[in-house]
């Protein structure tokens, strides 16, 4: 068996374990306007690790996926020993096929919310998508709404067009891409909506294996997902979330330039994005889990 470390992100620490599988062990860091705090959340590893392998079994019929097992004694049968401190690694880590990832990210959007209100209260659009006059932040769309962005190696994503989109990765792939997110976003809203919780937006990435195109990276997480509990929802107001939102908005309040280093967050604020984290997947995946 090869073991060597192919990258460090802001979260992830991926693995090449040879056999074409990788290793992907999500930390404790978290990260906002790209920069990756000095405060880790305790658990948020574990949490991002066992959401994303409960809504890839919800989703494996509308979309194969890089998954291979979280278990950690199924990683450890297939794999052995390996160089890495079972502490670091225990109940974070998933063994996935190597994916040839797409260079772009899907945003499915189902409410008005963040740099998309804000787009629509300038411009009256969304992604320079045209949307009906008079509506209100954190108000339900129509119709839930696709989106896409490149995926930058450093700085911030940059929002492109469909045409621009599919001039990157072709019509085709696109379209299936399109099916793909949208049906897996209604399916996840649908779900989550019975366990109080309005997915408002959520990425996803996809990538060829085997010549399918298949989820890949973490799936519907507070990471890549805006998550608000039903009761604290009201349109024309933005929702407290159950993500890293208030962790954004708190940095936003100190006056911060969003460049490194960043201010050291208070044991409340750590303590507290802990909590929504915690919640969102006891509501998620572990009510799901146990519903008969």
């Amino acid at each position: 068996m090869t073991f060597s470390l192919m990258s460090s992100g802001k979260v992830r620490d991926i693995y090449d374990v040879g056999d074409g599988m990788l290793l992907m062990v999500a930390s404790d860091r978290i990260s906002a306007f790209d920069v990756v705090m000095s405060e880790p959340i305790a658990d948020k590893g574990r949490i991002l690790t066992a959401m994303t392998c409960f809504w890839l079994q919800v989703l494996s019929d509308i979309s194969p996926n890089h998954l291979i097992t979280g278990l950690p004694e199924d990683i450890a049968e297939v794999l052995g020993p390996i160089p890495v401190s079972a502490a670091v690694i225990e109940g974070r880590a998933m063994l996935v096929k190597r994916a040839e990832m797409l260079p772009l990210e899907f945003i499915v959007r189902g409410y008005l919310a963040g740099s998309a209100w804000r787009e629509y209260a300038a411009c009256g659009s969304v992604h320079s998508v045209p949307l009906r006059k008079g509506l209100r932040q954190s108000e339900r769309l129509d119709e839930p709404m696709f989106t896409v962005s490149t995926k930058a190696i450093s700085g911030h994503d940059e929002n492109v067009d469909l045409g621009r989109a599919a001039g990157l990765v072709g019509a085709g792939v696109l379209e299936e891409a399109k099916r793909i997110c949208m049906r897996c976003y209604e399916r996840a809203a649908r779900l989550a909506e019975d366990r109080g919780i309005l997915v408002a937006d959520t990425k996803f990435e996809l990538g060829w294996i085997d010549g399918e195109l298949c989820l890949c990276d973490e799936v519907l997480t507070p990471d890549s997902s805006r998550f608000w509990p039903i009761e604290g929802w009201a349109v024309g107001s933005a929702p407290p979330s159950l993500d890293k939102q208030p962790l954004r908005d708190w940095l936003e309040a100190t006056g911060w330039d969003k460049q490194p280093p960043p201010p050291a967050l208070p044991r409340e604020v750590v303590e507290a994005t802990r909590d929504r984290y915690l919640l969102a997947y006891e509501r998620l995946a572990l009510m799901a889990s146990e519903a008969p």
